[in-house]
């Protein structure tokens, strides 16, 4: 049998660095596209919607859901339009690369503090548009639009964490009418520099219905996130099931506390930072007054920011249940009226719950 000595190795080694290290963003190594994904997560029966959530036991860092959405940039053919709080996964920035390349207009928001990742020096490089918030406040969004057609957000930082060791989801939603809210906040951002509180309240559908599915869509600091979401709540007529990174709003815990009272079934799960830090979390006033809520049992970050009314209405999107999401960062949500949505939420709520210590 043939060995493979020291030797050998070593000089296999220093000509893959040599090749890695010579990549630039025209060579063919490094533009070349993602292997067909093995389909995954859900679409809804009307393909308004996929819905993908992170794959934290995946280890190679292979088929998470950025790898569904480098697919989805792989086939635009006229423009892209994001908003990142940060990136650092190669699949997305290879694929937009890939499309500047073949002449889709693409163009970027980031948050500041992002602005000296390699990745997103790579764009610029390549001759990609970026533009940086420049604020204290967080561009804190994470979406994505794609040929004015189509809309992809969710929880997920477009990261090595965020897809593969964080809980997040990444939702994609097809239709012309909330790509063109997306793209009209983008372009508050992109060319007026509208960022944190000055704002534009000029979302132009915010809320629509689809094939009978009522969507709302708002954005933060525009939209008094906050007032829907406990309108919302103080709807609910059986139940609440919620995950959220950061809970540190008076005002929704008191929403949550009074449907508890009227016999809303609550149940809740946020990330151990609000044990850790003990700073404004709600985790413990709501746990003392009887509410079933819990710290996570993901040795990483519980990233979601969902809440499931009534197992038909979900709330998710960039936005934490904080006073900054509120009133300071750049941030938006979806909320969506959909049974067959919220069951596969539910289900991935179900398993954090079911992890989740008391």
């Amino acid at each position: 049998m043939a060995r493979f000595s020291a030797s050998s190795a070593l000089v296999f080694f220093l000509l893959l660095t040599v090749l890695l290290g010579s990549c630039k963003p025209n060579d063919p190594l490094w533009l070349d596209p993602l292997p067909s994904a093995t389909p995954s997560g859900f679409s809804s029966a009307n393909q308004l919607f996929s819905l993908y959530f992170s794959s934290p036991t995946i280890g190679d860092f292979q088929g998470g859901p950025d790898r569904e959405l480098a697919q989805a940039i792989d086939a635009a053919r006229n423009r892209i339009d994001a908003a990142f709080y940060d990136l650092n996964l190669w699949s997305i920035r290879n694929a937009l690369v890939r499309a500047y390349e073949r002449g889709v207009e693409v163009r970027l928001v980031v948050e500041s503090d992002s602005l000296d990742r390699s990745e997103i020096q790579d764009l610029i490089i390549a001759g990609i548009p970026v533009v940086g918030d420049q604020g204290e406040s967080l561009m804190h969004n994470k979406f994505l639009i794609i040929d004015d057609a189509e809309v992809w957000t969710g929880s997920m930082n477009m990261t090595i964490n965020g897809a593969y060791r964080h809980l997040n989801d990444l939702i994609q939603v097809r239709s012309t009418l909330v790509a063109q809210n997306y793209r009209t906040e983008f372009e508050e951002m992109f060319l007026e520099g509208y960022f944190g509180e000055v704002v534009l309240e000029n979302t132009p559908h915010p809320i629509l219905t689809i094939d009978g599915i009522q969507i709302e869509s708002y954005f933060s600091p525009d939209d008094s996130v906050q007032g829907r979401i406990i309108e919302l709540i103080q709807e609910a007529e059986e139940s609440v099931d919620f995950c959220y990174y950061s809970f540190t709003s008076d005002q929704v815990a008191d929403a949550l506390l009074d449907r508890a009272d009227d016999g809303v079934l609550l149940r809740g799960v946020v990330d151990t930072y609000q044990e850790r830090t003990g700073i404004g979390g709600e985790y413990q006033r709501l746990k003392e007054n009887g509410i079933d809520i819990h710290l996570d049992g993901h040795p990483e970050k519980m990233h979601l920011k969902l809440m499931i009314i009534d197992k038909r209405i979900v709330i998710t999107g960039s936005y934490n249940l904080t006073h900054s999401a509120e009133t300071r960062n750049d941030e938006n949500i979806l909320v969506i009226h959909s049974e067959e949505l919220a069951s596969f939420y539910l289900k991935e709520f179900e398993l954090i719950y079911k992890d989740a210590r008391p």
